[in-house]
């Protein structure tokens, strides 16, 4: 029982790849820099199915997706906020903080020696 970084590392890593793009995205929407730019987000986010598929490795696909998620959701936004000016209701900041919660629950290993997973025949 304890925490467990790899998947932690993993989904971070994701979740860093989706808040430079996101941003290219935005300065793209905002004219802050050429559309034609578009092509890079495309060719990087090709790459993520075989970081994904690595992570395999170490952790459920649910986990990893949820994991991924949740902390692209929580960098993103915060990239908006900051970056971008951009501004949410105290009770949308409220479940980006809750997002924290769920970060830490799924990357909480619980399983007690001799558990049997339910991938296991």
């Amino acid at each position: 029982m304890g925490f467990s970084a790899g998947p932690l590392i993993y989904g971070t890593y994701m979740a860093s790849v989706d808040v430079f793009m996101m941003g290219i995205l935005k300065a793209i929407n905002l004219g802050w820099i050429h559309k034609s730019l578009i092509f890079l987000p495309t060719l990087v986010y090709a790459m993520q199915p075989w970081v994904f598929l690595k992570a395999l490795d170490i952790e459920s696909m649910t986990v990893m997706n949820l994991l991924w998620d949740l902390i692209s959701d929580v960098l993103v936004t915060v990239e908006g906020l900051y970056f971008f000016k951009e501004k949410i209701s105290r009770t949308k900041m409220l479940g980006v903080g809750l997002s924290f919660i769920s970060i830490m629950l799924m990357t909480w290993t619980d399983e007690l020696p001799n558990a049997r997973k339910i991938d296991d025949k």
